[in-house]
């Protein structure tokens, strides 16, 4: 799985390269995220503009990610699709996630 990452001041920005993260990236995607944190990175910005297509594997990486996170730091979510979304939301995890329009905007809510 291609995933971009750059240090914004304070967050790291994710940017996996994929048009659908389903149940065959998944295990990879969720290994790099945690890797990511377990490498000290407490304040993510997972950028999602890319993604088609989420599936419960998928949305499933981006929770345990959360939860290896705990409450150490801030895993915040931006530049989802409308398509996207809607699993958000049907799923309640637009309840768990701070979900933010821009990049700039999610590097702003973790580092003020």
């Amino acid at each position: 799985m291609k995933i971009k990452n750059s240090k914004i001041g304070e967050a790291l920005v994710i940017i996996p390269m994929e048009k659908r993260i389903d149940a065959s990236l998944a295990t990879d995607f969720k290994g790099q995220i945690v890797d990511w944190i377990n490498d000290g990175h407490y304040r993510i910005v997972l950028d999602l503009s890319y993604a088609d297509l989420i599936d419960s594997s998928g949305l499933g990486a981006i929770v345990s990610s959360l939860k290896t996170m705990g409450k150490k730091g801030h895993l915040v979510i931006c530049g989802v699709k409308e398509t996207v979304m809607r699993l958000f939301q049907l799923t309640r995890m637009d309840r768990v996630f701070q979900i933010f329009p821009s990049q700039h905007e999610a590097i702003r809510a973790i580092t003020d």
